[in-house]
């Protein structure tokens, strides 16, 4: 027999070769299941009922995660994040059909306005401190020279109105950037002040401009508990109800192009 040959028929390489297979068939299971922690089991409402779907393999036993600062989650668990949105109906029958907003569109969490269901406390930076805030809560990080402060600037909504007036700006102190303008609502005794995604937000040299949503829309945009932090549930909100507009802050954009 040839040498490293066990038999006629089997050496050490098959061997090593049959190992590996078994071995990497067992590593796509684990990572298959361990992938079903999150978003399992599925629910379908087209099968004559909600009916839960899991596939195989089934979803795993709980595991308990223990977090920074000291809490303890399980997945999948009880503690899982769950909301019921009740803004949307579906078109039809069918499953699959298209989800349409009950009431106010912008709020309804259906289509564009959807957001995830995250937890209600502001995301920290590796020391532990809020990672996202306003400028008067962290001096030291400011508006570079070279470019438009749009602190004291007019916000111009979609309808070329006057929304309100920037007075601060929100910064992301793990990415060092900007995330929000802090917007103060013109023509609003009670001076609410609201938050405006950069991402939505087109600053120019004396004014910023709007074009998701009417000025008259800003007053609903949603608020946070404190002035000072915000947390991931409250930036989904915000997002989504910038992210509604596109769509539905005016009768013509639910309108076809031709």
């Amino acid at each position: 027999m040839p040498k490293g040959a066990i038999t006629g028929y089997i050496d050490v390489a098959q061997i090593v070769l049959y190992a590996f297979w078994v071995f990497f068939a067992g590593l796509v299971y684990y990572l298959h299941r361990e992938n079903k922690r999150e978003g399992y089991p599925l629910e379908s409402d087209g099968r004559g009922g909600r009916v839960r779907i899991e596939g195989f393999p089934a979803t795993p036993e709980p595991k308990t995660f223990h977090l920074r600062n000291g809490q303890t989650r399980q997945a999948p668990g009880p503690n899982s994040l769950k909301e019921t949105l009740q803004g949307g109906e579906a078109t039809s029958r069918v499953p699959g059909s298209p989800i349409q907003p009950i009431g106010n569109p912008m709020t309804a969490g259906v289509g564009p306005g959807s957001y995830s269901i995250r937890t209600d406390e502001p995301d920290l930076t590796e020391d532990g401190r809020p990672r996202i805030v306003p400028l008067r809560v962290d001096p030291a990080y400011g508006v570079a020279s070279a470019d438009p402060d749009p602190r004291g600037m007019f916000v111009i909504g979609a309808d070329d109105q006057i929304a309100g007036t920037v007075r601060d700006l929100w910064v992301d102190r793990s990415e060092t950037m900007f995330r929000y303008l802090e917007l103060e609502l013109d023509g609003d005794p009670s001076q609410r002040r609201v938050l405006l995604p950069m991402a939505c937000a087109r600053v120019g040299d004396r004014e910023v401009f709007v074009q998701s949503i009417l000025s008259t829309q800003f007053a609903d945009v949603p608020g946070t508990r404190s002035t000072e932090q915000i947390t991931s549930m409250e930036e989904e909100r915000v997002m989504a109800y910038y992210g509604a507009g596109k769509l539905y802050a005016k009768p013509s954009r639910l309108e076809p192009l031709i």
